[in-house]
């Protein structure tokens, strides 16, 4: 385990404890994000939002799998993913500016900043160790 691999181990748990917190603490956010075709599909509100929470859980289930087994395919996913979260910067800056209508509460857009700088510099620090060490070098 290396600090490449571990950075994205700890980002993925904030990520999935963050759901969970938001999911207890602020549902309307929640249920504003979870699709509508999913809630009609179940029937019931609380049982898609638990179907969705599962279904996260699988996936970073998954992909944690994936970084500490080195998978080369696991690198790029969250390689391309990552750096495509500096996009959620500029969007944010625009919903809190007014430019463009605003896609939650404040604290959530802000929330959704972060997390694409986060991601953003995760990237870098894998393309570092990338360029060092090869798929899952250290930085």
């Amino acid at each position: 385990m290396n600090r490449t691999k571990a950075l994205v181990l700890v980002l993925f748990a904030v990520y999935w404890v963050a759901v969970v917190v938001i999911l207890a603490a602020a549902r309307t956010v929640y249920d504003a994000q979870l699709p509508h075709a999913l809630v009609r599909l179940t029937g019931h509100p609380r049982l898609a939002e638990v179907g969705a929470l599962l279904a996260l859980t699988a996936l970073f289930a998954l992909l944690s799998t994936g970084v500490i087994r080195s998978w080369r395919w696991t690198f790029w996913l969250i390689l391309v993913v990552f750096l495509a979260g500096i996009v959620r910067v500029p969007s944010a800056a625009l919903q809190l500016t007014g430019a463009v209508p605003r896609q939650g509460p404040t604290w959530d857009v802000v929330f959704q900043g972060v997390v694409g700088l986060s991601q953003f510099g995760i990237a870098l620090a894998m393309l570092a160790g990338y360029r060092k060490a090869g798929v899952w070098g250290a930085w």
